[in-house]
């Protein structure tokens, strides 16, 4: 697990809110704090689509819809002449991109020995935070997959030109 402070918040934040760059994670949960707290909770709701739709829309196998579907009632919620006071977002890598991580990774792990691949967000007190962590579905002192998930995190925001500092 690392911790990255963002440093070029309002950049990173357009990244967030108006571009792909994070649509291939699911959003587990968003909480905003403006002049009222907002909770999203990602996690599917399965009756409000009918099975068909689930399939066409590629929902049935996922725990929680992915960011992009919920992006632009992020972006709503968050835009506006002030800052919000924080806010926190938890981002599932979704079942492919898991599936490619572990592929890449050293590790011996497999799907079914991963719960979750996380990007937690948190920003409060002007600050904006990355933490990357990893949920596992079995105790093991095998550290390798969580390194690889590091390494990837980092390779990512490069990619993005998001300018951070580990702490």
């Amino acid at each position: 697990m690392i911790a990255i402070q963002l440093t070029a918040v309002k950049t990173f934040m357009r990244q967030l809110l108006c571009s792909e760059m994070f649509d291939h994670f699911l959003l587990m949960e968003a909480s905003i704090v403006k002049d009222a707290t907002f909770s999203i909770d990602g996690r599917i709701n399965a009756s409000f689509y009918t099975k068909e739709e689930l399939e066409e829309e590629g929902l049935s196998h996922l725990k929680a819809l992915p960011y992009g579907k919920l992006r632009p009632v992020c972006y709503q919620l968050m835009k506006g002449r002030r800052t919000p006071v924080s806010f926190k977002f938890i981002l599932l890598l979704s079942p492919e991109h898991t599936a490619d991580a572990l592929a890449q990774s050293k590790s011996s792990f497999t799907a079914n020995d991963v719960t979750g691949i996380f990007l937690n967000l948190l920003f409060q007190n002007g600050n904006l935070t990355l933490t990357t962590g990893i949920s596992y579905a079995l105790f093991s002192t095998d550290r390798t997959l969580d390194q690889e998930w590091d390494i990837l995190v980092r390779k990512f925001l490069n990619k993005y030109d998001v300018s951070y500092e580990e702490l």
